[in-house]
């Protein structure tokens, strides 16, 4: 399915980029992410072939023969949706071994195959794989980011920025999906979102895993969107089910897979022991997360806690998506000790550079929200470069020692 509306794909040169020297490219994330555009784009540029197992034909075909129907391929191909067809990976990677030339398959998958080890090692070596994410705020605004390098650097200059307001919250509400964001009104666009979940679990989960109890999964998703950005308790989502714990720790795994949860992983030093180890939980769009809440714009303007939940996820996917098209890979945790001093979001990039995010849905910023901030560096001494505290004001501010407090809007605006 092609978008109505074709916004830059800030992935795109590093697709570019794999196909010149590897033979293999899967490009995966959620479904209706973009990532069938991103792949025809390119592929259509360079001649290949477009299969997708979307249609029922081909994926009997390819199920049926999988050597056999690599064989029949033409020199370069984009294999679409190609996790309904797990058999293919060997065959593929029987194909390379014979011809090993760059750029052969393009693959794309809505669900995550590095969970399934046997698929993933099958094509070690002869894969690159890339993360498309919905769409990023700065895609959306056709602005190029550099909020990234300016953190690393903590380069950020006092300058001002129109409060985000109103705005900020709708942007919240109407998340990253193309197909959603083509729709004109925030009920309509909610209606995408709950359809969106419904055919997921009845199709690419209901063939990912055979479980007994797949009604539960829209109201798990529910009750994790509900939890988004708070340390995953599986007490308080098993509660209202009949499963035990580890059925439900299994059914978020599968949310996992298909890329509408993100399990974020504590950052631990050996200079503090006393850290929880806890992942925090986040949605993986705030879109959807706000459709499944039943929550619009003036709701959420209402409920102030949600809010902050719904803008500390916000800004973590937006860091992520922007993340996921940088030279140097990023690595992403929070940060909290059994006092609860905590940083929202850590970022790791290599092995000498460390950053913190803090999220805050007010105006102000004071000396005691850098609280966390300074625990972070304490722990994590000569590696950490910068402490940011995005809050909905106007000023960037340094508060000494490479903390500052910046406006949310910048995360996105021209650099």
């Amino acid at each position: 399915m092609t978008e109505p509306h074709l916004y830059p794909r800030y992935a795109r040169p590093r697709l570019v980029e794999a196909l010149a020297d590897t033979p293999v490219v899967l490009l995966h994330g959620p479904r209706q992410s973009g990532k069938t555009t991103l792949a025809q784009i390119v592929g259509a540029a360079a001649g290949y072939a477009y299969i997708t197992f979307d249609d029922d034909v081909q994926l009997a075909a390819a199920l049926s023969d999988p050597v056999g129907f690599i064989a029949d391929l033409p020199d370069r191909a984009v294999l679409d949706e190609v996790q309904r067809a797990p058999g293919l990976f060997t065959a593929i990677k029987t194909a390379v071994d014979r011809r090993r030339t760059p750029g052969r398959f393009i693959l794309t998958g809505s669900a995550n195959i590095l969970l399934v080890p046997k698929l993933a090692d099958s094509l070690a070596g002869r894969m690159e794989i890339l993360r498309l994410h919905p769409l990023a705020q700065c895609e959306l605004a056709g602005t190029t980011s550099g909020f990234l390098d300016t953190l690393f650097k903590k380069a950020f200059v006092g300058r001002r920025h129109e409060r985000l307001g109103p705005e900020l919250v709708r942007r919240i509400v109407a998340g990253g999906y193309p197909a959603a964001l083509v729709r004109e009104s925030e009920r309509r666009r909610a209606a995408w979102y709950r359809d969106y979940v419904e055919t997921l679990v009845q199709r690419d989960v209901r063939e990912l895993a055979r479980i007994s109890s797949l009604e539960a999964l829209p109201r798990l998703l529910q009750l994790a969107a509900g939890q988004t950005a708070r340390l995953v308790n599986v007490t308080e989502l098993a509660s209202p089910f009949q499963l035990s714990r580890p059925t439900i720790r299994d059914y978020v795994t599968l949310l996992e897979r298909v890329f509408l949860l993100d399990l974020l992983p504590s950052w631990h030093s050996n200079r503090i022991s006393r850290l929880i180890k806890t992942p925090k939980l986040h949605v993986g769009d705030t879109g959807l997360a706000s459709a499944l809440l039943g929550l619009d714009a003036p709701a959420l303007t209402k409920d102030r806690a949600v809010l902050g939940q719904l803008l500390e996820t916000f800004v973590f996917q937006e860091l992520r998506r922007q993340a996921s098209w940088q030279d140097t890979v990023i690595a992403f945790y929070h940060f909290r000790d059994k006092d609860g001093t905590e940083v929202d979001i850590v970022l790791e990039r290599g092995a000498h550079e460390l950053a913190g995010i803090e999220v805050k849905a007010s105006a102000t910023v004071t000396g005691a929200d850098f609280r966390g901030m300074r625990k972070l560096k304490e722990a994590s001494g000569k590696r950490f470069t910068a402490g940011v505290v995005l809050y909905d004001g106007e000023s960037t501010v340094g508060f000494g020692d490479g903390l500052f407090a910046v406006p949310i809007r910048a995360l996105w605006e021209t650099k």
